[in-house]
């Protein structure tokens, strides 16, 4: 039974054919990445699932239900941490489930536990402008994970990081994943990310945002991100990737790293 489905799915904003006829199927606990240029509706699509964009034609569908505002199904990774600068790493990562109105103690220790997997035991009295840009990120990474939604969303929620903490955090990633298996759908503009961390990758053409490839990513489980960077089977699948990527954006001079 997928987690998500997603038929026909078209949107418009006034003039613009923003996403056309898009159709999408992710199964419980699968990682699914989206990749394609910059305006074909990725995050469209994840605002969707959210019901902060409405539905305007097709059909939706999130764990048998249709997608509204504040759905505890879900949780929502920025590309931004957003992390409340007034309050502590620990009050950050509890926050989402504090507006959720879990008891204090269940999640304060819920969160002592998750920063403490994401690398920031002893940061927990740390406000945000103590910690570096990376940190941040695990913060909101525990905060997201704290929630305790079987779907995740996340909107390159570490496109903004330099190359060395990005491969961290998308290792702290995969092994998070691996222990709460959640339902993950991930936008990226790296290729490369999308493959090492996905069972699936999804790629739109330039808008109107239409799905031009659905590419199962066979590399095994565990995996270690850095590792593959040296890969032969790697490489040749984001390749692949790369290929269907460039028959989609036709004319236009998006290039994605």
């Amino acid at each position: 039974m997928a987690a998500i489905s997603i038929s026909g799915l078209t949107v418009r904003f006034g003039e613009v054919l923003a996403v056309d006829n898009a159709s999408l199927d992710v199964g419980d606990g699968e990682f699914v990445s989206i990749v394609g240029p910059s305006g074909c509706g990725k995050t469209t699509i994840l605002n969707l699932l959210t019901g902060l964009v409405p539905l305007q034609q097709g059909r939706i569908s999130l764990l048998g239900k249709t997608p509204s505002v504040g759905n505890p199904d879900v949780a929502y990774m920025l590309a931004r941490d957003s992390l409340l600068p007034w309050r502590s790493a620990l009050d950050n990562a509890a926050y989402g489930m504090e507006i959720r109105g879990v008891q204090e103690g269940e999640r304060m220790q819920r969160a002592r536990d998750l920063l403490a997997e994401v690398g920031l035991k002893g940061f927990e009295k740390h406000y945000p402008k103590m910690l570096s840009h990376g940190m941040r990120q695990r913060c909101a990474l525990a905060r997201t994970f704290c929630l305790d939604s079987p779907v995740m969303l996340m909107d390159e929620p570490f496109g903004a990081l330099d190359a060395q903490t990005k491969l961290q955090l998308e290792d702290l990633l995969l092994r998070l994943w691996g222990e709460h298996r959640r339902t993950v759908v991930f936008i990226t503009h790296d290729l490369a990310e999308a493959v090492a961390l996905s069972d699936r990758v999804i790629v739109m053409s330039a808008r109107p945002g239409r799905i031009i490839a659905d590419m199962r990513i066979e590399l095994e489980r565990p995996r270690s991100v850095r590792a593959l960077q040296h890969d032969k089977h790697f490489l040749e699948i984001y390749a692949r990737v790369w290929e269907k990527l460039e028959e989609g954006l036709g004319n236009t001079a998006e290039v994605m790293t």
